[in-house]
């Protein structure tokens, strides 16, 4: 006679970068549960820890951005008013273009690098 699983869980820790993420899942079926749902179920939260893993990891990086945004903020209004001092005749189609989207465009945005866990397409979590 085959022992019929009624329940099971499945834990996935991992460890990145000094951090830790954690998934768990419990099934629950009283006409049994296959080692194919079970196995199922233990992907779903490796994908869920990696994509936890790779929230991370883009959240970590735009905090180093946003640390240096004063700076690179400042270097590139200094470099369009170098630009700007220039004879337009003697501008490179780069500095046409930055001079361009310092004039016209909410150019600071570009500094500001938010971040909030957004959910990345990257992921099929089925």
């Amino acid at each position: 006679m085959d022992t019929i699983i009624k329940t099971a869980s499945v834990k996935v820790m991992l460890s990145y970068d000094y951090s830790h993420f954690e998934a768990s899942m419990s099934l629950e079926n009283e006409n049994g549960i296959s080692i194919n749902e079970i196995d199922s179920a233990r992907k779903k939260c490796q994908r869920l820890a990696d994509k936890a893993v790779e929230q991370y990891r883009i959240a970590k990086e735009k905090v180093q951005n946003r640390s240096n945004a004063k700076y690179d903020s400042e270097r590139f209004e200094n470099a369009c008013q170098r630009i700007a001092d220039k004879n337009e005749c003697d501008r490179t189609i780069k500095e046409i273009a930055m001079f361009k989207q310092f004039r016209d465009e909410d150019w600071q945005s570009q500094f500001t690098y938010p971040y909030d866990y957004d959910d990345d397409e990257n992921y099929n979590l089925h």
